[in-house]
């Protein structure tokens, strides 16, 4: 399966690495003399996206000069957060761009390589709204954990210290109808406002993953992605 349009949330702040990056969208943050973003444009384009629609607010000017309206041969679209919306109504808005009606929805801020095609195949087969794409990590405290039964996620546990457990990798293949069970208001959370609370009707299969996952949104972090995104995530085109 190929030709999917992505929708990548590009309008982070960036506040908690204001020490080490300068006054940048998150995605923008500098890694080994690219943007962070560059990465994952690489990676949605070699999987086969045909269409990439950046939802992007602080500082966009940066994001849309740097790409412009193509990257490597495919269309790129932008989504305008004129007032920050949270992540939920930035999906909302980027979704009525969607021309087809699934997507793949990416965080902004984490690259987490895993198989695209194989998760909107999941969500094809299944009889669900919603593949979440997720990660299993060993003694963790930054990241609440996902509990699933019966091949899916039934529920969310909060962050706190974890032996081992399975994290939400940010990353989802959606039907476009979901949004009919999005809150009635304009700005709200996806995690919190939407998933923790609507998880049971959904019908939210997990896509288990043991690919390389990074999360920029730390200072430590975003230096060990200066050491470890250059060997993991550049894709040569």
């Amino acid at each position: 399966m190929g030709g999917f349009e992505a929708v990548i949330l590009a309008g982070g702040a960036g506040t908690r690495l204001r020490s080490v990056v300068s006054d940048l969208p998150k995605p923008m943050a500098g890694v080994a003399g690219r943007p962070f973003l560059a990465y994952q444009l690489d990676y949605l384009v070699a999987s086969g996206a045909s269409r990439l629609i950046l939802s992007v607010g602080y500082r966009r000017e940066k994001i849309m000069e740097h790409f412009g309206d193509r990257y490597a041969g495919v269309p790129v679209s932008y989504v305008v957060e004129e007032e920050p919306l949270g992540t939920g109504g930035a999906i909302r808005e980027s979704l009525r761009a969607v021309c087809g009606e699934s997507a793949l929805i990416l965080n902004g801020d984490t690259f987490f390589p895993v198989d695209l095609n194989g998760m909107l195949r999941a969500l094809h087969a299944g009889d669900c709204g919603l593949v979440m794409a997720v990660k299993e990590l060993f003694r963790f405290d930054r990241y609440g954990t996902v509990v699933m039964a019966e091949g899916r996620i039934t529920g969310f546990r909060e962050r706190g210290l974890c032996e081992r457990g399975y994290i939400n990798g940010g990353i989802y293949a959606v039907t476009k109808a979901i949004t009919t069970l999005f809150p009635d208001r304009q700005t709200f959370s996806f995690e919190a406002d939407f998933l923790e609370q609507q998880v049971g009707r959904i019908g939210v299969v997990p896509f288990c993953s043991n690919a390389y996952f990074i999360d920029i949104g730390i200072p430590e972090d975003y230096q060990r992605a200066q050491r470890e995104l250059p060997l993991q995530g550049r894709i040569k085109r």
